[in-house]
């Protein structure tokens, strides 16, 4: 995270700050130093010491006051303070007095403020959710009637089909939730859909936001937080499509639930500060799951304090795929989702002059300009730059960039499609890896056709401009092809892959799904009372690890290759599954306290390294050991859900080069016996420097209960081992 440094534990009470001041008064005030610069700083106090939120707010006052001298000044200087949740704040310091205020009583850490950055219609019908079936999980959960989804984004389009509230009831009584309002963002632009909305820009530059158009309220600039809450929790839609492609019912995971919006993003970023405080707000709101399309390293401070009070929180995983290693938001409390595709293509035919037909991929609409031959001019790597698509030479003609050396990024996707476009060009063809995704160049498919194909079709295409002396293309409009003739789910290029370099010992992601999506809203009206461990160990030891034609899951990369639980975690979340699991691995949210405080640095009593060491027995429904010399115990315990008298029988998968041993073999339930532990025992089979192989551990009741987790293990010689070269 980056702390500014390492204070004492969150301890000491406000009768301490109050004897500072009576004691040393304005003299322990520590001014500014001539020419130093003002930062926004996050001070982090930890657990509140009132219950009162204004209190909370005046310590913050009173602690800032014994640094910079005045209430006034402390006044002038707090940007946000957190009360709800948790205690802290946000301040406009200098580094010397971010340095004092460290070393203060009840301080847990201070660190400078950063910005983090997002995470970039069929899917629930691809999970098994469609919104028509019956006896279906929607219907049992009452389609997520009641639940409270708070969506941490860049605000929302309140006109948009999918918040429709036709049908809606009130809140639930515990909601204390606002409609805030501001630019083109009015109180009644809620409803019972839509029951709440904050935004969040005291630490930006509002002048310069307005500049780049956005809007200073909870209105959505960008379309990021629209996507996200529409996905989440929108409601059914008919006849939908993107003109004409994609066409059918739109729904979100929970078309019943409500939606609360706290806009912290904007087209600049996320401010870590301003992500603290719309945490803080959803908790005191009354929010049942928290959703953060967000980068972060181990997730946010506060997320833990959500978790704590019951509240789940789920991560994007990332978007920095295929590379080992760059999975985000790995704390052991959160639910990190990696991204895959659904069974839906959008093949678009290309036609040469001699006839040929070959495919791409396009979101290409404009059926004016459709199956018209014009002619194709060919330019190779760098050739095909921003001064030959700003040319002349553009104009009437469709233009492939065949590019063996690189991978166009999106930025620079979009700048030689707008220039094309600007240039009276005819058509854009272009060489591209898979990335899985449709990105924002595409949105200028809706005038020309923009195509991307991969290097087989672009060597074709080179083939026949070489052998033609006047060579013609043509491109016809895209179409939409789902089902099982497209191999799905696959794991998307892009999406970020583990191990965690934080915590080895905590396999990440935890699960897979097309895009990140609230997985726990289902589940949750299903069984309220289950914690936030209880859903998360649902998803995942019920998540499936073959396609839709029973084949092993594959993960987009350069080459592709069988997917693993560093790609998809415990597998692709079946969201019917989940709700009836068997078995759960639950955990007191208490256990995880001691490896917080080594994440914000306040554990002063035990060294982090053994607390990071311990959890191999945190209670996790996975099991990663990322240094296996000889041999190694694991103890977990499962909690039955379902029928009260049943046996289950361990299944085991065992890595390649790994001995594994359950004990007991059997596990007996019945009204009496809940909950049962049980020890794993790993073995090299020899010693050698190795690399990370995976296997599995299942209980399974004889019927439909298989209670499945991930295990991944590497066995080392040495305790510092590389591959890095």
């Amino acid at each position: 995270m980056g702390f500014f440094g390492f204070g004492s534990a969150p301890t000491a009470c406000a009768l301490i700050f109050a004897m500072i001041l009576a004691l040393h008064g304005p003299c322990f005030a520590l001014p500014e130093a001539p020419g130093e610069a003002k930062e926004l700083y996050i001070v982090y106090l930890g657990e509140r010491q009132h219950e009162d939120a204004d209190l909370v707010t005046a310590s913050h006052h009173t602690m800032l006051a014994t640094v910079l001298g005045s209430e006034e000044l402390a006044s002038e200087s707090i940007v946000y303070s957190y009360k709800h949740g948790f205690s802290g704040f946000s301040a406009m310091l200098t580094e010397s007095q971010a340095r004092n205020i460290r070393g203060l009583p009840g301080v847990a850490s201070v660190w400078m403020n950063q910005m983090h950055n997002v995470v970039t219609t069929r899917s629930w019908d691809f999970m098994g959710l469609p919104y028509n079936q019956t006896n279906g999980l929607l219907a049992h959960a009452k389609m997520g009637e009641g639940i409270i989804i708070g969506v941490i984004d860049s605000g929302i389009w309140p006109e948009s089909p999918s918040f429709d509230d036709t049908g809606y009831a009130l809140p639930a009584a515990k909601w204390k939730g606002i409609c805030q309002s501001g630019m083109s963002f009015r109180a009644k632009s809620c409803n019972r859909k839509i029951i709440g909305a904050r935004w969040y820009a005291d630490d930006f530059n509002k002048s310069q936001l307005e500049a780049a158009g956005e809007f200073l309220s909870p209105r959505d600039f960008d379309g990021h937080g629209t996507h996200v809450a529409s996905t989440a929790a929108g409601s059914v839609v008919r006849n939908v499509s993107f003109y004409g492609l994609a066409s059918g019912i739109a729904q979100g995971g929970a078309p019943k639930a409500h939606i609360a919006v706290y806009k912290a993003c904007w087209s600049i970023g996320c401010s870590e500060a301003t992500i603290f405080k719309a945490i803080d707000d959803a908790i005191h709101d009354g929010v049942d799951v928290l959703s953060l399309s967000i980068l972060s390293p181990t997730g946010h401070t506060p997320a833990f304090h959500a978790v704590m009070k019951g509240i789940p929180v789920i991560y994007a995983a990332g978007n920095d795929g295929p590379y080992t290693q760059t999975v985000n938001s790995v704390a052991p409390w959160l639910l990190t989702v990696a991204a895959s595709t659904m069974d839906r293509l959008f093949p678009t035919v290309v036609t040469l002059g001699d006839g040929q037909t070959l495919v791409g991929q396009s979101l290409f609409v404009g059926t004016r300009k459709a199956n018209q031959f014009h002619t194709l001019k060919l330019y190779y790597n760098d050739m095909c730059n921003l001064t030959i698509a700003n040319s002349t030479d553009v104009k009437g003609n469709i233009i492939l960039c065949f590019n063996l050396n690189a991978i166009f990024t999106t930025t620079q996707l979009v700048e030689l499609a707008t220039a094309l476009v600007k240039s009276g060009g005819k058509g854009f063809i272009f060489t591209q890896r898979s990335s899985d995704r449709l990105a924002t160049w595409q949105f200028q498919a809706l005038t020309i056709p923009i195509v991307s194909v991969d290097l087989e079709v672009a060597f074709r295409i080179h083939q026949y401009f070489s052998t033609t002396q006047s060579p013609l293309v043509k491109v016809s409009p895209s179409q939409t092809t789902t089902g099982r003739g497209i191999p799905a789910p696959k794991m998307a290029a892009f999406s970020s892959r583990g191990p965690s370099f934080i915590y080895p010992t905590v396999l990440k992601p935890d699960v897979a799904a097309p895009g990140v999506n609230i997985l726990a809203a289902a589940p949750q009206s299903l069984h309220p009372d289950w914690s936030p461990a209880a859903l998360k160990s649902a998803i995942m030891t019920t998540a499936h690890i073959t396609d839709n034609n029973g084949l092993p899951l594959v993960a987009d990369a350069t080459p592709n290759k069988i997917a693993d639980p560093f790609d998809y975690g415990a597998g692709f979340v079946n969201p019917t599954k989940a709700s009836d699991p068997g078995l759960i691995y639950d955990i007191d949210p208490l256990d995880y306290q001691m490896l917080f405080n080594c994440m914000i640095g306040s554990n002063t009593n035990r060294s982090c390294t053994a607390i990071e060491s311990s959890l191999f027995d945190l209670n996790l429904p996975s099991i990663a050991i990322p240094n296996l010399k000889t041999s190694q115990t694991i103890s977990r315990t499962v909690t039955n859900v379902g029928q009260p008298d049943v046996v289950y029988k361990a299944f085991l998968q065992p890595p390649a080069g790994i001995d594994m041993l359950v004990k007991p073999k059997m596990l007996v339930f019945d009204k009496n016996t809940r909950s049962q532990c049980f020890k794993v025992t790993f073995k090299a089979r020899q010693k050698f420097q190795g690399d990370y192989t995976f296997g599995s551990l299942a209980w399974h009741d004889g019927s439909s209960h298989w209670v499945r987790i991930p295990i991944a293990i590497r066995a080392v010689i040495e305790d510092f081992y590389s591959t890095v070269s």
